[in-house]
């Protein structure tokens, strides 16, 4: 993937969906601190999307991103055989903000390797396969 979706390189249909869900569930982040508002939306093999946003804290290494948030939902309200099959990511500070490090751990027992994720970049909005992402993602193969 790699691409950016720009005048010359559209995102399509549902990842464009996808993001505006994102925008929209980041006007609920709570970010008194930091003032950095992110949401994320996660679309599922089922299909249905999940959304989060990120809430902080005083502490702020108890604060919690956006796209966890979104995966802590989705595995909550439907359970954890969920399986993720695109991931959007959007902030309402014209910043770039892909997703964490710690984030991308998480997702990784959850996202498809080839999953695309959509995030604010530098240039522009860019999307990229979650392999691309995190390719030497910690794994253990569970019994």
């Amino acid at each position: 993937m790699g691409n950016l979706g720009n005048k010359t390189n559209p995102l399509d249909r549902a990842l464009e969906e996808l993001l505006a869900r994102a925008r929209r569930v980041a006007l609920q982040s709570y970010s008194p601190y930091s003032g950095f508002r992110v949401g994320a939306a996660l679309r599922l093999e089922s299909g249905e999307i999940v959304t989060g946003t990120n809430v902080e804290n005083v502490s702020y290494g108890l604060t919690i991103c956006a796209e966890r948030a979104a995966l802590v939902r989705a595995v909550s309200e439907l359970g954890p055989a969920i399986r993720i099959t695109a991931v959007a990511v959007a902030n309402l500070n014209g910043a770039a903000s892909p997703p964490c490090g710690a984030c991308r751990q998480v997702l990784a027992e959850f996202v498809q390797p080839e999953a695309p994720v959509v995030f604010p970049a530098a240039d522009g909005v860019r999307t990229m396969a979650f392999r691309e992402l995190l390719p030497l993602a910690f794994e253990m193969k569970l019994k």
